[in-house]
């Protein structure tokens, strides 16, 4: 029997290559962002939404023809109306709640615990929506401009996801100031095609779009005049399907924490800076395709397209996005405007997910704080990002764009519903928490700001109730269940998780009976043979002084066993041999068995098993070893009233990976000397001390 274990970590050359060196925790200060990095980091997911939020209006005022897109600036300015109200709510909920919780904190201190993880289950789903989502645009956008990307969209977008997942494992700080770039250049390229596009627009010269010529027929159903109640319907839908702009808002109210100081300061900037942005860059948008003659409909309905003469249009035509048809007329005299247009929208819808990626991890951990979901989710990695929150939501993120075919259409249906529910719920929060503070406060100013701040909420309450009946309404048997679903099981899972921990916590609370002392102590010291880490093991055994101490070996073949029994005698161990024979050459299973009947002999006392262990230094070596001992670890750790002692023997080759490690800690890395932690030697030039 050959008992081993390895102390390598197996791949960690290549951890440290893809995640970079370790950071101590006394400097997670360095990793909080400044506004200019917060503002890419948190808003990139609402502000690509105008990627997508202006296409999913005109595809559903499509459905009653073109004379329908007449609405499409009122829809614009009814999503821009709930956005500010939203964002002014927001801005009152970081400066009460800086810690981070957002929704989940406002909503548990305010309405209670079952409110806190209804919040929390919706957020949960909405990230990972938005992870799937805004990938599966983006690769849309990519297939569309590498054909040999087309039909493995899903495929390339699974890819992006883990591409994002490494770099938000390297850590906010390094994401943020990566994402930075493209953010802003996506920001300038849009501002800049609608300024410009409105200049045109102003002096008589705005060319039409593309599809401008098309002729685009009413869906079966909707050919003649709507009623009153269709048309407001209609309406409703497309409403519901431009609310998908406010996505992302919340993520900063979640994220504080992450903000330098003064925090609750920055984060409200950074929500004003956003809300001004994305409302502009919107609504640009908008009235820009509606006035170049925009024809935009369902990809899956594109026969209702046809060309100006009634003909169909040809086999395999390529209807561009909303944002692409505006930039090839807008920049007809500048073609490297449209190219620009088109490539950072693209790449924004796939960064776009990083918001998900810095809010869902912090999320995890207040939940795992709170205990409705695994603590693991609460631990920092090397890099100081919340590491399994990183992994888990790329995970189900993935899961999602893979069941879909990375079909945007198909997903934004699900989209949205669980990000209203925590408005919602958010909102009543914030309006009984300042209700509760008016009660106490006196001071004359203190009270005018507070009631200034409930209506701000009230108001913001009563646009996202309203949306969230119609998104309900006009979504639900379109995909919305799925997410409703989604929440009801993930709000299970959440109240199981903490019941759970409730439970083991009571059973693991001391109480007198902890300190009865065991009757008896009988140790086992597992052997293979007789040499050097058996006897280690034995004379740790006895020193530990047990009532009665014995070796134990599991006799599968009959000339080994001779051999060792001979070699005790020789020896003069004053050490019992216990044979254990095993007639069908197992090895667990009798050790077991064993431990498990002495301890029926004695329910009082304990049965300690001492298992002496090879310690190896190189990776490869853990395969050329026995992995017997953690087998009977296993099973040993279930068997109440046995205890299981690990006696490390290091081989030669472990100190290879002493030194490794040393080294790696004594290494100076760029920078240390910046930071202070070494510093120049005065009596050797150009030396560097520790």
């Amino acid at each position: 029997m050959g008992l081993a274990f390895t102390l390598v970590s197996v791949g960690d050359v290549s951890k440290r290559i893809l995640l970079g060196r370790k950071l101590r925790s006394s400097q997670l200060g360095e990793t909080l962002l400044p506004k200019r990095i917060a503002l890419p980091v948190f808003a990139s997911d609402a502000l690509s939404s105008v990627a997508y939020a202006p296409d999913e209006i005109f595809i559903m005022l499509s459905i009653a023809g073109a004379s329908a897109y007449a609405f499409s600036w009122k829809i614009g300015i009814a999503v821009a109306l709930v956005m500010t109200a939203v964002v002014a709510s927001y801005r009152q909920t970081v400066h009460a709640y800086p810690s981070g919780g957002g929704d989940y904190e406002v909503a548990t201190k305010n309405l209670g615990v079952n409110a806190g993880v209804t919040v929390g289950s919706a957020l949960l789903v909405d990230y990972v929506l938005t992870v799937a989502v805004s990938i599966s645009s983006g690769s849309q956008y990519a297939a569309s401009a590498l054909p040999f990307l087309s039909g493995h969209e899903a495929t390339f977008g699974a890819i992006m996801v883990l591409v994002l997942m490494a770099m938000n494992l390297r850590g906010i700080r390094e994401s943020g100031t990566f994402f930075a770039v493209p953010t802003y250049l996506f920001m300038v390229a849009i501002l800049g095609m609608c300024g410009y596009g409105l200049l045109r627009l102003l002096n008589g010269s705005l060319p039409d779009v593309e599809s401008a010529d098309l002729r685009l027929d009413a869906a079966p159903g909707f050919e003649g005049p709507l009623t009153t109640f269709a048309l407001l319907f209609l309406l409703a839908r497309a409403f519901s399907s431009g609310c998908a702009a406010l996505t992302g808002v919340e993520a900063i109210s979640n994220g504080v924490p992450a903000f330098r100081k003064p925090k609750s300061k920055n984060a409200a900037t950074t929500l004003f800076l956003l809300g001004l942005i994305a409302i502009t860059m919107m609504m640009s948008v908008i009235v820009l395709a509606k006035q170049m003659g925009l024809k935009y409909v369902d990809p899956l309905e594109l026969d209702r397209l046809t060309n100006a003469d009634g003909s169909p249009l040809p086999a395999g035509y390529d209807q561009h996005t909303v944002i692409a048809q505006i930039a090839r007329g807008v920049f007809d005299n500048f073609t490297p405007g449209f190219y620009l247009v088109v490539t950072v929208t693209g790449i924004i819808l796939v960064l776009a997910a990083n918001t998900a990626f810095n809010g869902f991890p912090v999320l995890g951990s207040i939940l795992a704080e709170d205990g409705y979901a695994p603590r693991s989710l609460g631990s920092r990695g090397d890099r100081l990002a919340y590491s399994n929150g990183i992994v888990f939501l790329a995970v189900m993120a993935i899961a999602l764009i893979l069941a879909f075919d990375a079909e945007t259409t198909r997903l934004i249906q699900l989209y949205i519903v669980g990000v209203f529910v925590s408005f919602n719920l958010s909102q009543l929060g914030m309006i009984r928490h300042w209700t509760r503070h008016l009660k106490t406060t006196t001071d004359p100013a203190d009270r005018r700001r507070m009631v200034r701040s409930r209506l701000i909420n009230a108001v913001g309450l009563s646009f996202t109730g309203v949306v969230l009946v119609i998104v309900l309404i006009t979504k639900f048997t379109h995909g919305a269940w799925i997410t409703i679903l989604a929440m009801i099981i993930f709000y299970i899972i959440m109240k199981g998780i903490h019941s759970h921990y409730d439970r083991v916590a009571l059973e693991l609370a001391a109480d007198e009976q902890d300190k009865v002392m065991p009757t008896r102590v009988h140790a086992i010291v597992l052997t293979s043979k007789l040499h050097k880490p058996t006897l280690r093991a034995l004379a740790f055994a006895k020193a530990t002084r047990p009532n009665v101490l014995e070796a134990v070996y599991v006799d599968i073949d009959a000339a080994a066993t001779n051999r060792l029994l001979d070699e005790w005698d020789e020896r003069r161990l004053d050490v019992p041999l216990k044979v254990l024979h095993s007639p069908y050459r197992e090895v667990v299973r009798p050790i077991v068995e064993y431990a498990m009947e002495i301890r029926r002999a004695n329910p009082r006392g304990v049965v300690a098993v001492y298992i002496p262990e090879y310690v190896v230094g190189r990776w490869w070596e853990q395969l050329l070893h026995n992995q017997t001992a953690l087998r009977l670890k296993g099973r040993l750790l279930f068997a109440p009233g046995v205890m299981v002692i690990s006696v490390p023997y290091q081989l030669r080759s472990s100190q290879i990976a002493r030194e490794r490690e040393l080294r790696g800690d004594e290494r100076v890395k760029a920078g240390d000397l910046r930071r202070g932690r070494v510093m120049r030697s005065s009596s050797s030039k150009g030396q560097i001390q520790r």
